[in-house]
């Protein structure tokens, strides 16, 4: 039995029509192929589904540049004409801002400010102000920043510095011997902030005491 006539309407069914779509899709490019090998034929199909995917065969004998060329070539129709309207005209409008906006750089800066009248001039000043106010709140935002991360850098230091000290008091207690030879003693202070403790170290001459030697009957004193 031969098959049934399939009426030819939408089909309701999101599955089902996706299934068709895709086996119908694959047989109009296998055909397009065919057509392009038996009878060296350039075709370009592009296609859409309902969901939006894109979907495109292009014969492998010709680019797709050079199909809408041709395409414009036989029909007489200029495809791009509205497209490079469209762009000449958003191109004008990106010049008249880059012009406004070079005007007003200008201005800021006390150039060509001969055709403004007071209304405009008043502006201006306006803008001046409240630019300059933003830019000194930075600046002493930026200033107070910076100040805060070198004093916390400092506290840093004077605590290792501190605790240096105190570790080398500790090694001899309250009086020890340094490697020069001299004697040091530790005091304890305090920095002028109160934040930690300070040791100072004060070095004494070492007083070694006389060195007697006895050769023979004369003794040798060396101090």
């Amino acid at each position: 039995m031969g098959r049934g006539k399939i009426e030819i309407k939408k089909i309701e069914n999101a599955t089902n029509r996706q299934v068709t779509y895709s086996k119908r899709r694959n047989g109009l490019f296998k055909k397009a192929q065919e057509l392009t090998v038996l009878c060296d034929a350039k075709v370009s199909l592009i296609m859409f589904s309902s969901t939006g995917k894109f979907h495109e065969f292009l014969s492998p004998n010709i680019s797709t540049k050079g199909f809408f060329d041709l395409y414009q070539k036989t029909t007489g129709i200029d495809l791009w004409n509205s497209h490079y309207e469209r762009m000449e005209e958003n191109y004008r409008r990106l010049k008249e801002i880059n012009k406004k906006l070079r005007r007003e750089i200008r201005q800021r800066m006390g150039g060509d400010l001969n055709e403004l009248n007071i209304k405009e001039l008043q502006a201006l000043e306006a803008k001046m102000d409240s630019s300059l106010l933003a830019i000194r709140e930075r600046k002493y935002h930026v200033i107070k920043t910076q100040t805060d991360k070198h004093k916390k850098k400092v506290r840093n230091l004077e605590e290792r510095h501190a605790n240096l000290v105190m570790d080398l008091a500790k090694l001899d207690g309250q009086d020890g011997i340094v490697e020069t030879g001299g004697y040091y003693e530790s005091t304890m202070g305090l920095l002028p902030n109160g934040a930690s403790n300070l040791y100072a170290l004060r070095l004494y001459q070492n007083q070694q005491p006389p060195l007697v030697l006895h050769d023979g009957t004369n003794d040798l004193r060396l101090a």
